[in-house]
């Protein structure tokens, strides 16, 4: 049995539905602060919170727990800045409650959402796992203090852990069952597709004079299924190793903000206003990162990695969350 702790969430909902269709049981650990009820399509939810450690055990005692995995981090950088209370209470504190009933339940095996946040400043592209970790926020460095702990729990209590760090999760599964929904959103791709549909009035670009071809900044966008894809190699290589590890989990290319917003006008057939402003503080030109390691030790690959194939299903999903028509 898995327990999926945030599995009502963005990612940990599509982890679940891929956990189930591989068969595997599951069980969701989730309070519904962010992730929402209808997503949990499969599986178990318990509705509580990871900061309650008498709930978390009464889920480890009624339950076979076998491994966990962890998405339910608050991810708002800005707000991590405004308030970083809340950010090391949930991201660290909570994640330890997590961790000590883990220990207590001889539970071993953890697979943890982490983020290339923790990288910081690139010194180089493409990011490779080895490049040094120097976060420039604090949700950046509550990942990184999590990395820290799980190592030192590996040496002292034996707790194996698979870290993955993401870049930027898009895309929706193509059925149409779950997708992105946050609130507020601030992910690019679904913006994008709000001033598409007049949702709001126009889609903003942070600064056009970086050092890139275009003049926008340039990311990496990993599909949501291949973040799933990759969560479950990482719990079959802990059940074939029982070894630590780490991992980043891009496409190993990038798109500027300008080719995504080229990208929703051409699915979508929609125009829309774009506009142009500053740069904001502390956003890289460029981020792209190398998923080698992943390739070579998981043997995972991503399946979406042309922009206009992630842009499609989130638009699949994007419209049915609003109520779109198609000949709207």
């Amino acid at each position: 049995m898995i327990l999926i702790v945030g599995g009502a969430g963005y990612i940990g909902a599509h982890v679940n539905k891929l956990l189930n269709e591989s068969g595997y049981e599951t069980v969701i650990l989730d309070n519904l602060s962010h992730g929402h009820k209808e997503a949990v399509q499969w599986g178990t939810l318990c509705e509580c919170d990871i900061k309650d450690i008498d709930s978390i055990e009464k889920i480890f005692e009624e339950y076979d727990i076998t491994a966990v995995m962890h998405f339910s981090s608050f991810i708002e950088v800005g707000e991590s800045v405004s308030n970083p209370m809340k950010y090391y209470q949930n991201n660290v504190v909570n994640t330890l409650n997590l961790l000590n009933t883990m220990i207590k339940y001889d539970v071993k095996k953890f697979i943890f959402s982490s983020t290339c946040a923790t990288y910081g400043v690139p010194q180089k592209i493409p990011l490779t796992e080895d490049h040094p970790q120097n976060p420039i926020n604090p949700y950046g460095w509550t990942k990184l203090m999590v990395e820290r702990i799980l190592k030192d729990y590996d040496v002292a209590y034996g707790l194996k852990s698979i870290i993955l760090r993401y870049f930027n999760a898009s895309g929706a599964d193509e059925s149409g069952l779950i997708g992105e929904d946050h609130s507020p959103e601030s992910h690019l791709i679904p913006l994008i597709l709000d001033a598409a549909i007049a949702k709001r009035e126009d889609i903003k670009i942070y600064g056009t004079d970086y050092d890139t071809p275009d003049g926008t900044c340039i990311r990496d966008y990993i599909h949501v299924n291949d973040l799933a894809d990759a969560h479950i190699k990482a719990l079959e290589y802990l059940n074939e190793n029982n070894t630590s590890n780490e991992f980043n989990l891009g496409n190993g290319k990038g798109f500027s903000v300008r080719e995504v917003i080229e990208s929703v006008k051409k699915v979508t057939g929609k125009e829309f206003k774009v506009t142009e402003t500053p740069r904001r503080e502390g956003d890289p030109a460029v981020l792209i990162g190398s998923a080698k390691k992943a390739h070579q030790l998981l043997g995972w690959t991503p399946k979406y990695d042309d922009i206009d194939d992630i842009v499609s299903t989130a638009w699949g999903w994007h419209k049915k969350l609003n109520k779109v028509n198609d000949d709207e």
